[in-house]
Order: C-alpha cells, then structure tokens, then sequence
C-alpha cells in the first residue's frame, strides 16, 4: 500500500562552513553564501570550528570561508588555530577580513589562506575567490586582490598595487644598494637620493631595473613629501616585524610611485633614531635587495647604530657634500669615524653638491681645494639647480618631469647612467672592463 505522505527530501551534503565571531555581522557573506552553495553550507564559531575541525566529516568539506574584522584582533592567535587547523585537514582557507591592520591581515595570510576578499564585498568577489581555489593550482593571494575599488581594509586610499610598469616588476639581474647620506643639513641627500632613484627606474625602457627607494628618516624623513605620497601609518610595526616577514608582506608595505617607484616611506609620527637596531635595518635591505634590482636609501645626516650596517651592505654609500666649512668638517669628522672604527671607508663616494658653475674659476679652485684638504676626490660634482631646485621639490615631482633642462638634472642623469653601465657590464661577466670612474668599479650583489 503506497503512502499519500510527501516524500521528506534529503538534506543537501554540506560543502563548506564560514568561520567567525558572528555570522550575522557578515550579511553580504550570507547573500553571496546562498547564491553560490544554495542550503550547502553551515556557519560555525570559532571555538566550534576549532572542535568541527579535528572531526573527520570536515575533511569532506571543500573550502572554509574565515571572515574577521577589527574586533577580532585580540583573539587573531584563535583564528590563525583554525586556519591552520584547516589546512591540517586539507581544506581550502578564504579570508575575508574587514579593517584589519596590515600586520594582523599579514598573519592571517600567512597562516595558510588561500585566497582573499575584503568586506564589504564587491560583487562576484565571494564568487571568483571560490573559482580561483577550485583551480588545481590556486595563484597566492597578492597585494591586487587585498584592493576593493581602489580602498585598503583599513579604510587609506591604496597607494601600493600590482606592479605594471617596467621599474616595477621583479628582478632583472643581480642587486646593488646605494645609500645616500648628507654632511650636514641642507646639503641635499633627499633630493640626489629621489631623483638618482627615478633616473634609474626610466634608465632603459626595453630592461629597466626594478628600483626601490627607503627612506630611513625616521624621524624627518620626507622622500614621500618630495613624490607626493601618503606615509605609511604602519611603518613602525612593519620595522618591527621585518626579520619574520616575507616578500609578499614587504610588497605589502610599498607604496608605488607613477608605476614605476616603490617607495618605502618614513613614519607618520617622530620616532627615535634607535627605534629600530642593526638586525632589522639588516633584514630590511636584505628583504629590498631579494625584491628589487637596485635600493636606493636616503640616510639620515646623524650617524646610528645601524650607519655601519647600511654602510656595509650598500655597494656605494653616497657621501653628499656641500662647499662650505660647516660640510667640510662633517665630512672629515665622518672620515675619521671610519677610520678609528675599520669600516670600509673604500665604499664611500663623495659628492660635491651645490657647486658653482663651470665657468666659475674661483669656485673650481674652492672644490679641489676642499678635496685636498680632507684627502678625498670627488666622485661626481653636482651644480647648483638654483631656485628651480626648491619649487619643483614643493610641487612633489622628480627634476626630469619638471626641469629637464636644469643642469642638476642632466648631472644626476649622468649619475644614474654611470651605475646602470656598471650593472651592465657585470651582469654581461666584464668584471675586467675598463671603468670610467672608480666609483663604478665597485662589485654589486
């Protein structure tokens, strides 16, 4: 005898969980949830999942879906659990997180997600995330997909983004450090440094080297001031955390100029010159040099616990010199440092900066001069740029995009030039070809 009761239809298998404090703070999850698994999916606490997970009926799920925001910092070390938790049982990890910080959003990522949508959602973001870890070989999260409409998760506009431009991509050849450091105040360090970087990001536009710039102004550094760009409010804590981080979380933290310059900036707030010691001004160059071709660094004009480290890793430390005795002293105070101290005074490439003009013979005279008394030569004599100098730095552009024509310019272009060649010829394994300069006979990487 058949049953006139309607047959009661069977559950749909669940086929994924979402993970958080509570769901329901989440409603653009649950909308896109239901459109893409239907009645395929459950929602869980963290402490539920910790204990779902160890079971064997999660490994027949297909992705978990870990969706925090700025509330859940204090217990991140419980969510990092499950995410690990979850790759143990062999589960796919998207993360969706909203107003996290860029530490804590770095090790959720590095936890093991495997993929990335911020909150709120944009649309098909849930959708494409699903997609790209159901491919066999799911692409790592990168700085792109951590951008929603041209916003971070912590509400800043995004000033770091995939690399398009030839500077920006990965390296090329082997690596070279310059640093740049002033004798004393105004002698200039910041706009060489700035504008030797630019030159060498547009050296070649068929293989143009991947370039950074670190400004290691801790305290009134203004590289970011002079590109126009936004400080980065987490750079203590990146300098923090740097001899654990990786090159993706480094990326992280550049922002980009014109696509073509990675700009590592100086902190928001004044922070003391021993904020950060020898090991992670080390680790920092260490993690630039893996990244990029060539790192441009803008010293600081004191003198730091971690001046020799700089000094040691950088190919050629640029000693920026101006003509005049407050410099001069510097200069040699400098000099006998290196001395009293067996660092590699062989390293340091003086600059004259500021320097009268050709035509100039008295001047002339003043420079070689000055090189004579401190036992030195200059490696390259840079013009004075003149008033032209000061208002391109205000309207925050390089000298080639707003004076081309200026003579420091074509001396920095010159420069630029010098180094690139040098580049050239040993990646090319012409270690024994002959050197315009001594400058440029230094070994890079």
């Amino acid at each position: 005898m058949s049953s006139n009761l309607a047959a009661v239809p069977e559950p749909e298998p669940l086929r994924a969980v979402t993970v958080s404090r509570d769901v329901q703070e989440f409603d653009l999850l649950i909308e896109d949830m239901e459109a893409e698994l239907g009645e395929g999916w459950g929602d869980l606490d963290f402490a539920e999942a910790l204990a779902f997970l160890h079971q064997d009926e999660a490994r027949e799920l297909e992705f978990i879906v870990v969706a925090v925001d700025h509330e859940d910092e204090p217990r991140l070390s419980t969510v990092i659990d499950v995410i690990r938790q979850a790759k143990n049982a062999r589960l796919r990890v998207i993360l969706v997180a909203e107003g996290l910080g860029p530490m804590a959003l770095h090790e959720l990522m590095r936890a093991g997600s495997d993929d990335f949508a911020p909150y709120p959602l944009p649309e098909n973001a849930l959708t494409e995330a699903v997609a790209r870890i159901r491919q066999p070989q799911a692409m790592a999260p990168t700085a792109a997909m951590m951008q929603a409409n041209g916003e971070m998760l912590d509400g800043s506009v995004a000033t770091a983004a995939t690399p398009t431009g030839g500077g920006m991509g990965g390296k090329t050849g082997d690596s070279a450090i310059f640093a740049v450091q002033s004798a004393a105040g105004g002698d200039g360090a910041t706009t060489i440094a700035v504008n030797l970087a630019w030159e060498l990001a547009n050296i070649d536009k068929t293989a143009t080297p991947s370039v950074c710039i670190i400004d290691l102004g801790l305290q009134f550094g203004s590289v970011a001031t002079y590109l126009d760009l936004q400080r980065g409010a987490s750079i203590y804590e990146v300098l923090s955390e740097i001899q654990s981080m990786d090159e993706q979380g480094f990326r992280q933290s550049l922002s980009v100029y014109e696509d073509k310059l990675s700009v590592f900036t100086a902190p928001n707030e004044v922070l003391p010159l021993d904020v950060v010691g020898p090991e992670e001004v080390g680790a920092l160059l260490k993690l630039a040099k893996s990244c990029f071709d060539v790192v441009v660094v803008d010293m600081p004009c004191a003198v730091t616990a971690w001046t020799e480290t700089v000094l040691e890793m950088s190919d050629i430390f640029f000693y920026s010199v101006g003509l005049e005795v407050r410099s001069a002293q510097n200069a040699l105070r400098f000099q006998r440092l290196l001395q009293g101290e067996g660092l590699p005074i062989s390293k340091v490439a003086y600059l004259m900066n500021k320097a009268p003009g050709k035509l100039d013979m008295t001047g002339r005279t003043r420079i070689d001069r000055m090189a004579d008394s401190l036992d030195i030569k200059f490696h390259a004599v840079l013009p004075d740029g003149g008033k032209q100098v000061t208002e391109v730095n205000d309207q925050a552009a390089p000298l080639s995009e707003l004076a081309p024509r200026n003579a420091l310019t074509k001396e920095i272009q010159s420069l630029a030039q010098g180094l690139q060649d040098a580049r050239t010829r040993i990646e090319a394994g012409e270690s024994n070809a002959p050197k315009k300069k001594a400058l440029f006979g230094l070994k890079f990487g």
